[in-house]
């Protein structure tokens, strides 16, 4: 028998062979091939094994990797997603994403690198205020009210602090028992430089080694055990990683310091003192592990700011709402509001949920949301977003999107998504890193050798003392997080600005774009088409027969220039008729049966679809709107073109600006549109632009894409409708305005929320920022462990004398990666 199943939990090809070894040796199997692009393992038996035993053996072996049917591990993780959504925050990443976008249920450390996995950020599922009794906690309420056990008031209850907070409160504590069993050992140690030791007259070196041994129990076996844990877990998987170089360094000069005070006599003269004590290293190895424990307690402290872009967004989400029951208002918790609902919002609420203006006029502050700092002037009918704030105006809502599909929640479901992906930039670090630690081992071993046999006297302890300098420096982590850091703070800038990125591979790519790609409608125009003229052609309809007919037949359309002909018939009191047979020819137009006639309306494409002649007077006359940049729409009614509609969209006062700076930003602008040729070179004419292309099917743009990418163009597309969303998919960068549909948001890299093309150029400047940071991040940690080692290893001392002591090392490699955090944090300063 043959079965294939899902692997999971590999992320290398050690992953792969260990896993494919275990499952060739157990019983009743004859071969079994484990692919690991594809997370499977194809296992032959003699009979049908039960996927229980295949579990449990892979669990019994340390639970890293786990076996499922085909399909079967998605279902889970999607179930456990939603469940995590319900349950609000909970999910735990890596910050170095060893296994890319992997999260984890609970804190605790990354099984690859061995860094504290950090929280992340998420909207609860309920905004329920609870109420608790001060004397008996147990107690908790929905509402105030009084304890039934005690009668007193109750208490609005506490939330409990974050993970993240609780692991800086946890280090922060250790850090302080570490730092006062260090300092005096510290100080015992350093007190062997004078000459007259004051402390020798008191009792004997021996004994005071005997001291520093009993203060580094605290250190080594409950401040930083955690450290030595990390060692040996990645020691035994082969994850080699920062904390298998502190284990070993701190680990061996401990270990060595104990040995040499309870066996003197095994250690040759050069590791002995004058008074014949052997040299201890207690207050290096205790040195060391307290400076990499601040190192970790000032990461997580900037660990903390770096998601704090997603943190102001959760501030946003409103925790209550005024909703209007049979005319009363009742204040209720957010998790109360369902969609259909009618809510009142007061001046200067927060707007609860996404939904439309039902009653009222008012101006809304959306600057949290879209980076605009204008307030936009809101009335009946238009469409309000979770978060932005009300003006000194009362308005009724009603809401339309509710809990996680609010576009807040979106927003922050994005950014934590693409806060966890990874750049294609980080596979040169990944490179690295997978060679970094053994290489730095044989450096260290190498170290010594070349002190114990050319080094001056004693020999041994300086060979002995460089090598673990060499360990101590060695800094994996700063390169490992060079790349995720920029991201995450780059995508969250980003976010508070208006520019949504899906991943990170968007942000590297929108660096090298040389083309762009734009639509008309919606992109470089408003997006909101008006209806400016009615035409007929010849006697058989008048302009109300020719709007009747028009209606009726956009009344099942979602096009924008649809909902502009029926906002206009609307207003003229036009009958709207029942059609039949409704069809959509994308990009051409539609059709249906109208009072037993067969109705069509769109471009001179779909006028020879309907078989329907436009005659050159009909263009004509078309033509002189077309050339001020006016879409025109031909009715055919049996086959005979009987008139048109003229619609007209005004171009988004932003889009010169945006298309200009972009060109001198170096970027080839080229606007393809279905639109007729003179009215796409009317709006071209009028932005400049030297290259469009005019009554595009979605399939033409597409071509087009393909085109310029076999030329070697980097093409990045910007659209909104659904006829964009094949050149989306297919550019190296689609952008989509989100103002559009969801579809071509779904199909794009990069959503601008405000749907204006300054959007691309905020999203440009973001990716050149976050590039630049990341190389900088990159060089910084190649450069710093470049020079840091081979000056541990002693380097520097034929020329001038000079050996980096182990503690010292330590403090270098603590900063390490503190500073590449820094630097990340840098972005936070963007001006757009």
């Amino acid at each position: 028998m043959k079965h294939t199943y899902h692997i999971h939990g590999m992320t290398c090809n050690g992953c792969r062979n260990h896993v494919e070894e275990i499952l060739s040796k157990m019983e009743g199997v004859s071969k079994a091939t484990v692919d690991l692009e594809k997370a499977q393992a194809t296992i032959e038996m003699e009979k049908h094994i039960p996927l229980d035993i295949f579990q449990e053996a892979l669990k019994n072996d340390g639970g890293r990797y786990s076996i499922h049917k085909q399909g079967e591990h998605q279902h889970n993780l999607e179930a456990k997603k939603e469940e995590t959504q319900v349950k609000g925050t909970g999910a735990f990443y890596c910050p170095m994403h060893c296994e890319g976008d992997k999260t984890y249920d609970k804190a605790g450390d990354c099984p690859i690198c061995g860094m504290d996995l950090v929280e992340e950020q998420n909207t609860p599922n309920t905004s329920s205020e609870q109420w608790t009794c001060p004397m008996h906690p147990e107690v908790v309420k929905e509402e105030a009210g009084d304890c039934p056990i005690c009668g007193m008031d109750l208490v609005p209850l506490q939330p409990d602090i974050s993970a993240e907070e609780k692991t800086y409160k946890k280090l922060l504590k250790k850090f302080w028992i570490a730092a006062v069993c260090t300092l005096p050992i510290f100080l015992i140690a350093m007190s062997e430089m004078l000459s007259n030791n004051p402390l020798y007259e008191i009792i004997e070196q021996k004994y005071w080694n005997w001291i520093q041994s009993v203060l580094s129990i605290p250190v080594v076996f409950y401040a930083t055990w955690m450290f030595f844990e990390r060692a040996y877990k990645s020691i035994i998987t082969w994850n080699l990683n920062m904390f298998t170089l502190i284990g070993i360094g701190a680990g061996v000069a401990w270990v060595f310091s104990l040995f040499g005070m309870l066996f003197p006599d095994v250690f040759p003269a050069q590791f002995k003192t004058e008074s014949g004590a052997v040299h201890v290293y207690f207050e290096a190895a205790t040195v060391i592990l307290t400076l990499v424990l601040l190192g970790q307690l000032l990461e997580a402290r900037a660990h903390s700011k770096t998601n704090s872009a997603v943190k102001e967004l959760l501030k946003l989400a409103p925790n209550k709402a005024v909703k209007l029951v049979n005319g009363e208002e009742i204040e209720v918790t957010i998790d109360k509001i369902k969609l259909g609902d009618i809510l009142k919002v007061k001046p200067g609420d927060k707007i609860p949920v996404d939904g439309s203006i039902s009653e009222g006029e008012t101006t809304i502050d959306e600057s949290m949301i879209s980076g605009e700092p204008i307030p936009v002037n809101k009335t009946t009918g238009d469409k309000v977003t979770s978060g932005t704030i009300n003006g000194n105006q009362s308005f009724l809502m009603k809401a339309e999107k509710v809990g996680s599909d609010t576009l807040l929640s979106q927003i922050i479901h994005m950014v934590n998504n693409a806060s966890r992906s990874r750049a294609p930039i980080q596979n040169l670090a990944d490179k690295v890193s997978g060679y970094f630690v053994p290489v730095v081992v044989i450096i260290s071993l190498i170290t010594f050798a070349v002190w114990a046999i050319w080094g001056p006297e004693p020999a041994y302890v300086f060979a002995f003392v460089n090598a673990i300098a060499v360990l101590i420096i060695a800094c994996p982590c700063a390169l490992g997080l060079a790349t995720p850091m920029s991201v995450m703070v780059g995508v969250g800038k980003g976010a508070q600005n208006g520019v949504l990125i899906k991943n990170a591979e968007a942000l590297e790519k929108l660096n090298k774009v040389n083309t762009l790609i734009i639509d008309k409608t919606g992109t470089i125009t408003e997006g909101k088409p008006t209806v400016e003229k009615i035409g007929v052609f010849g006697d058989s309809y008048n302009e109300s027969e020719v709007l009747k007919f028009i209606v009726s037949l956009n009344s099942n359309s979602e096009h924008p220039l649809a909902e502009a002909t029926l906002k206009y018939g609307k207003e003229q009191n036009t009958e709207i008729v029942i059609s039949e047979k409704f069809s959509a020819i994308t990009g051409k137009g539609v059709e249906a049966t109208i009072e037993g006639k067969k109705v069509a309306l769109g471009n001179p494409k779909m006028m020879e679809y309907a078989k329907a002649e436009i005659t050159s007077v009909m263009q004509d006359e078309a033509k002189k709107y077309q050339q001020q940049g006016k879409t025109v729409s031909y009715l055919s009614v049996d086959n005979t073109a009987v008139g048109y509609v003229v619609i007209g969209d005004k171009i988004k006062a932003t889009s010169a600006k945006a298309i200009a700076e972009l060109q001198k930003n170096g970027i080839n602008v080229i606007m393809l549109t279905g639109d007729n040729y003179d009215t796409a070179k009317a709006v071209s004419d009028e932005l400049k632009l030297v290259d469009f292309k005019a009554s595009m099917l979605p399939e033409d743009k597409m071509k087009e894409v393909e085109k310029l990418q076999q030329q070697g163009k980097v093409v990045a597309m910007a659209g909104d409708g659904i006829n964009d969303a094949p050149a989306l998919a297919k550019s190296d960068v689609g952008i989509a305005m989100g103002t559009g549909t969801d579809v071509a948001i779904e199909s794009a890299m990069i959503t601008l929320i405000k749907g204006d093309l300054q959007g691309i150029v905020k999203a440009q400047k973001l990716s050149q920022s976050v590039m630049r940071n990341i190389k900088q991040n990159l060089f910084f940690a190649l450069i710093y462990n470049t020079l840091g080692i081979p000056i541990a290893a002693g380097l520097l001392f034929p020329f001038f004398g000079i050996l980096l002591s182990p503690m010292i090392a330590a403090l270098a490699m603590s900063f390490s990666s503190v500073s590449v955090i820094l630097n990340a944090l840098r972005l936070r300063t963007i001006k757009f």
